[in-house]
């Protein structure tokens, strides 16, 4: 028997009590989890950290701290850390510890392999001069950098594969197109000045636009009830919604599903939102005219995403605490986007063109929210093949919670923003039986330069291999849409199903892949993956190698 049990619950994330000893207070990677109580700690009953940085060859200067644990049926625990050098945060220097029920160590899983050490924790450059680098950066980037969030922090910047001492500037501002906001994540040489690494820190469902923030939220105070009301959506049909009753009427507050609440931002891209509230609730009336029915739609995709990783995954939310982003409806003026933000914990909806087309899809919701639970577990980094990653990993979970919420409305497909005709064409955003259908540039093969393309586009590889493992290679129709999905060199791929597809996914991302994860790394991560699964020469494990060859992504 597979010692994690993908519909059993059998492989579970450790109950961390509070009588545990706690690892508090750094931020070690802007969008990772802070270690708090109940997120971040280490069990009395296993290995102490500094036993475990020891048993794993770290230096008298590397200290862990537990971001994550996962524990299989047969006692297995994988503990996921991030790291600190001379109590500067590393970033890249992410790792998975993999103990037997015994404790033993069976394997670690590092994001780079290197040895972590610099010659001086001193810079030669000041924080001023970091901050002013990052600030012409953003200029460069067409990005226009107005204020940084916080003075510049020391780290060690590892991701590049050596360490070297740095300093993490994060500018905000607006976007070249004067409506975005920018949160523009910079890393500079903290001695010779030089940039390390730069990219945008919203992730976002479309290329070319990211999103920034409204400061706050404006909640109800008086006495609130739960309660069931009905809405009238856009994409979805008229839906069930979980509402909260108060003397002042209902509001848009999910408490069955840890607190989800709908906020109107009122066509503005920065200020207070407004929980929606009504007074007989009865949502929208399926027209865009109608205020209320994008919010119906993200209040819908917010529950229905909510069930699929609680019922499906296992998982309570995206940090696994049991807590709920915020959705926000109605950002800017015929905004073409939607958007995750760590920083708010929030989901952000663009009314896209002519403010006809919310891009509040089923998908969309999915997408948005998994950005959040890539944040919490691997953390991928948001470039290069890792990025690729990142955004594909979204896709996949987003089309899992359209097809799991089984909407007559808005079928199971394997197209991304079907409905939002974001394009104005009617076609879809991306498609993942073939991701060069798009005609903008998505890859539907690795190569060598796929991590040097936009992460949207560099997506269809692990897109393209998710869409071979759940259906498999060929023409075929599915709910009324015809697939034609083709391997790199003519092979025949078996589909295992999506349900499987997706399990292995969710299992690689939790246990395996790291912030530094590229293309063959995830193939490694997956077949480890299916053989915890489904056994090791499964038919699980080898469809997982032939999609990957598929794709090219070889041994």
């Amino acid at each position: 028997m597979s010692p994690y049990s993908p519909t059993g619950g059998t492989a579970r994330r450790l109950a961390l009590t509070s009588g545990a000893v706690v690892l508090t207070g750094t931020l070690l990677a802007t969008g990772a989890a802070t270690a708090s109580a109940g997120a971040a700690t280490e069990r009395h009953d296993g290995p102490s950290v500094a036993a475990t940085a020891h048993s794993i060859g770290l230096g008298v200067e590397e200290k862990l701290v537990v971001k994550d644990v996962v524990k299989d049926a047969d006692g297995t625990v994988h503990t996921r850390y991030e790291r600190t050098y001379a109590d500067l945060p590393v970033l890249g220097g992410d790792l998975i510890v993999h103990r037997a029920a015994d404790g033993t160590v069976k394997d670690v899983t590092k994001a780079v392999e290197t040895t972590i050490t610099v010659a001086s924790v001193t810079p030669k450059q000041t924080p001023a001069t970091a901050e002013s680098a990052a600030l012409k950066a953003a200029e460069t980037a067409k990005a226009t950098g107005s204020a940084t969030d916080q003075a510049p922090r020391k780290v060690i910047w590892a991701a590049g594969g050596k360490s070297v001492l740095a300093y993490e500037t994060v500018v905000t501002g607006t976007q070249r197109d004067g409506v975005t906001p920018s949160r523009l994540r910079i890393v500079t040489d903290a001695n010779t000045g030089e940039k390390l690494y730069e990219v945008q820190l919203i992730n976002d469902i479309a290329d070319g636009i990211t999103a920034g923030v409204a400061s706050g939220v404006t909640k109800p105070t008086d006495a609130r009830v739960a309660a069931v009301g009905t809405g009238a959506s856009q994409y979805s049909g008229t839906v069930s919604l979980n509402t909260t009753s108060s003397s002042k009427g209902y509001t848009l507050v999910d408490s069955a599903r840890g607190g989800s609440s709908t906020i109107d931002l009122k066509h503005r891209t920065g200020g207070k939102g407004t929980v929606f509230s009504d007074a007989d609730n009865a949502w929208g009336d399926s027209t865009p005219a109608n205020n209320q029915t994008a919010a119906v739609d993200a209040a819908y995709g917010a529950a229905k995403t909510w069930d699929f990783y609680k019922s499906v995954l296992h998982r309570n939310g995206i940090k696994n605490d049991g807590r709920a982003p915020v959705s926000r409806v109605h950002y800017g003026n015929a905004y073409e986007n939607a958007f995750w933000d760590d920083s708010t914990f929030a989901i952000t909806y663009g009314d896209g063109a002519n403010n006809q087309h919310a891009l509040t899809q089923l998908d969309v919701a999915g997408h948005e929210f998994s950005h959040g639970v890539t944040s919490a577990t691997a953390n991928l980094l948001y470039s290069g093949e890792s990025g690729g990653l990142n955004e594909a990993t979204s896709d996949i979970f987003g089309t899992a919670v359209e097809w799991n919420a089984d909407n007559a409305q808005d079928q199971g497909d394997y197209l991304l923003g079907e409905k939002i005709d974001i394009f104005g064409n009617g076609k879809p955003l991306r498609y993942q039986d073939k991701p060069s259908k798009d005609g903008r540039g998505s890859a539907d093969y690795w190569s060598a330069g796929v991590g040097n393309l936009n992460v949207h586009y560099s997506s269809g590889v692990a897109n393209h291999f998710f869409y071979l493992l759940s259906e498999g290679s060929g023409a075929k129709d599915i709910n009324g849409v015809h697939y034609d999905s083709p391997t790199v060199d003519g092979s025949t791929v078996t589909g295992i199903g999506r349900d499987k597809a997706v399990q292995i996914w969710y299992r690689a991302l939790t246990t395996y892949f790291t912030s530094t994860t590229n293309y063959h790394g995830a193939r490694e991560g997956t077949l480890k993956a299916a053989t915890d699964l489904y056994g090791a020469d499964s038919a699980e494990a080898r469809a997982v190698a032939a999609a990957w060859a598929g794709v090219n992504v070889k041994a």
